[in-house]
């Protein structure tokens, strides 16, 4: 008797891959079978303003490579329902920055009807690309 395999999905912007990075996906592969994650493409980063550092071709093939990850994909919108229409994951996981957000509780509504789980992972204090990227600022302004 086999049990049912467990497909689970991620998604982020990967940028300045750092240790929060990794233990995500560490800890996100221990919980399911496979693990497929979305990796944003430079437009819909720039949504948010923001620019990605590292351009995306480069940022998939670092997540593609990571030995946690079973398959790395373009995230082009940010919402994670249509890619489970495509997919048909069983666990999701976010960061729990999202947690309890009025938007996500509709979101998790509509993944708790179709019986996907949703696991979030605490954001890594002290380190984000964010912070990297300020850090990298200051360094060049002192020279």
């Amino acid at each position: 008797m086999s049990s049912k395999m467990v497909l689970g999905y991620t998604s982020g912007v990967y940028d300045l891959f750092h240790i929060g990075h990794l233990n995500l996906l560490k800890n996100a592969k221990g919980l399911c079978d496979k693990l497929i994650v979305g990796v944003s493409v430079d437009k819909l980063v720039e949504y948010k303003h923001k620019h990605p550092v590292i351009p995306f071709e480069e940022r998939i093939e670092i997540v593609r490579n990571c030995k946690y990850v079973d398959a790395a994909i373009p995230q082009e919108e940010l919402d994670k329902y249509k890619m489970w229409g495509k997919l048909h994951f069983d666990v999701l996981f976010v960061g729990d920055d999202w947690y309890n957000s009025p938007s996500w509780k509709e979101m998790e509504e509509k993944f708790n009807k179709v019986g996907v789980q949703v696991v979030y992972f605490p954001y890594t204090k002290g380190t984000s690309s964010t912070i990297l990227n300020e850090t990298l600022k200051k360094i060049r302004e002192e020279k």
